[in-house]
């Protein structure tokens, strides 16, 4: 039966939360990018940085999720 559920591929509800875990961290993102440019602190500057580069990973990691998922 799991075999045939990841031939299926996500069910509805999976892409669902997807979708919104994608426009979460777009927007957290966004806020970062910012919060980064009107910070004049490098110490918090430099965890924007890291922010920025962590959620950019994360979205690209969820993106390549539905880039396997309309190939297979």
């Amino acid at each position: 039966m799991e075999q045939q559920d990841q031939d299926q591929g996500y069910a509805v509800h999976e892409t669902l939360e997807l979708h919104e875990i994608i426009s979460f961290k777009t927007l957290c993102l966004s806020k970062s990018k910012i919060m980064h440019a009107l910070v004049s602190d490098s110490e918090l500057s430099e965890i924007f940085k890291e922010d920025i580069k962590q959620s950019t990973k994360a979205i690209k990691d969820i993106q390549n999720l539905f880039s396997e998922e309309e190939q297979q």
